[in-house]
């Protein structure tokens, strides 16, 4: 008679076999695991780094005060001001995208994580998914603080008829601007060392033609040349008009419900776009062997 086992022994309980004949509620529990255990870093990070304050809140409000005093100096219609705070507040969001979305599969790769991902039986997206509701509540607070710090230090005044569709507007920019961060997480990471380079250069050129401190409109083919490619740009310019209802200042590109659209198309692309880089990444990794050392 055998003796039982040890509860001290760790005994494995799927093999490989066992997770690829899993059915679709356990494979849909273990990636709503996965999401929430990527996110999971990102809610508390703030509590734990105060440091992230200074560079996320801090920083950005200050250009965005600069940019008040100099309307301000010009005797620029009022509005204006609050062009400049409620782009402020979205800079937060295209760091966000930049340095914790574009650039974090390649920094996993030198700690040591990217196999760890590739070897679990879960799906990559899941784990991007999780990087984007972190980095998504991680930078709407601090959005929120900039936003709400901002009117009411420099008296801005917002003029909003249609708040649903001002809501929609917000949350299509959300999708479409983290789709394309999943796009530029692959991108990123197939670029290798040119990960880091790619982060700074797409950083201060997206602020001018997205128009955060002006109206994108005043940019004329360029302007509309960023509206079809940039959904920071699309997004903003929408908010802009149905933040700033009657305002004559506001230059507005295209009608807020056409850019609407845009943004449900961006986001559809984007994140089918994704989907398939990181099919192409997975292909990479687990059957060619790349993807996982430096240098490849």
């Amino acid at each position: 008679m055998s003796a039982p086992p040890s509860p001290f022994v760790f005994r494995r309980t799927d093999s490989p076999q066992d997770a690829a004949r899993w059915d679709r509620r356990r494979a849909l529990v273990t990636n709503l695991r996965s999401v929430y255990g990527r996110a999971y870093p990102r809610l508390i990070g703030a509590r734990r780094e105060p440091s992230w304050l200074l560079f996320e809140i801090l920083l950005p409000f200050l250009t965005t005060s600069a940019f008040v005093f100099v309307y301000r100096a010009l005797d620029a219609p009022s509005e204006f001001i609050g062009f400049v705070v409620l782009g402020g507040a979205m800079t937060a969001f295209w760091l966000n995208i930049l340095w914790m979305m574009a650039a974090q599969l390649y920094w996993e790769r030198d700690q040591g994580n990217l196999e760890l991902y590739f070897t679990a039986p879960i799906s990559m997206m899941s784990i991007l998914f999780g990087m984007a509701i972190g980095g998504l509540f991680m930078s709407g607070t601090r959005a929120l603080v900039v936003l709400i710090v901002g009117a009411t230090l420099y008296g801005v005044t917002f003029a909003v008829d249609q708040w649903l569709l001002l809501l929609a507007v917000f949350l299509l920019t959300m999708g479409a601007l983290y789709g394309l961060g999943m796009v530029l997480a692959s991108f990123f990471l197939l670029s290798g060392r040119e990960a880091w380079h790619l982060s700074q250069g797409l950083q201060e050129p997206v602020y001018f033609v997205s128009g955060l401190n002006f109206p994108v409109g005043r940019l004329g083919l360029l302007g509309a040349l960023a509206i079809s490619t940039i959904p920071l740009a699309v997004g903003l310019d929408a908010m802009r008009q149905l933040a700033f209802v009657g305002s004559e200042h506001v230059y507005g590109v295209l009608p807020a419900w056409a850019e609407a659209l845009i943004l449900l198309a961006m986001a559809a692309l984007f994140i089918s776009l994704a989907r398939w880089m990181l099919r192409h990444i997975e292909r990479l990794a687990r059957v060619e062997g790349k993807l996982t050392m430096k240098g490849t």
